[in-house]
């Protein structure tokens, strides 16, 4: 007999419900009717509508600080220059917040309605990832590959508008693929903090 996770069922009618209707104003029964769960079932997982929001922000923040890890620890172990790890965090961060759409929907329209313990929370872990983040941005700059004359706060804060902005314009249905649109935007972001190379004449030593 096939079985069925109730859990899942809940947590993704309520992503669909907060992403078109508003978290708001969709009610515990409107979550449980589009599962096809009771009430109890639904409580037996979450024990308000606070949990589900958490849980949709928790696995998108998860998802992403793990590939980040696991992208730095295999950029480490080839011996890969940071400009060439950063640009992989930068792919894979583009890439993960088209496919969790909804949850960037969710997460830019609702992240102020969680209970205040909740809000801390995801500042923590979003702050962890930002940390790893302006580490590799100073392990530029210190290695002279990256820009030095703008803070890495302010760099990562340009990055990640674009980031966050997706929800706002992004379409399955464009002429890019994901790939591509993650390939055009980290190209643009790398090009804006490279450290400026001095000009050479062409015998190949310094322009006077």
């Amino acid at each position: 007999m096939r079985t069925t996770n109730v859990h899942d069922q809940v947590l993704r009618a309520a992503l669909d419900l907060f992403a078109t209707q508003g978290y708001a104003t969709t009610s515990v029964q409107e979550i449980v009717a589009a599962a096809g769960v009771t009430k109890g079932a639904m409580y037996h997982y979450f024990a308000s509508k606070d949990d589900l929001l958490f849980a949709i922000y928790e696995r998108m923040l998860s998802l992403q600080k793990a590939r980040l890890d696991r992208l730095v620890a295999e950029g480490a172990a080839r011996g890969d220059g940071v400009e060439d790890v950063l640009r992989a965090v930068c792919e894979d961060v583009v890439t993960t917040s088209i496919e969790l759409l909804a949850e960037g929907t969710v997460y830019t329209r609702s992240q102020h309605m969680l209970a205040p313990e909740r809000q801390a929370e995801v500042k923590r872990r979003r702050r962890a990832y930002h940390d790893d983040f302006q580490a590799l941005l100073e392990r530029g700059i210190t290695e002279g590959v990256f820009r030095d004359d703008v803070p890495p706060a302010v760099l990562i804060a340009h990055f990640f508008s674009d980031v966050h902005y997706l929800p706002q314009w992004y379409s399955p249905a464009g002429p890019e693929t994901t790939a591509e649109l993650a390939e055009q935007l980290t190209e643009l972001f790398l090009r804006g903090i490279r450290a400026e190379r001095p000009a050479t004449n062409p015998s190949g030593g310094r322009a006077k």
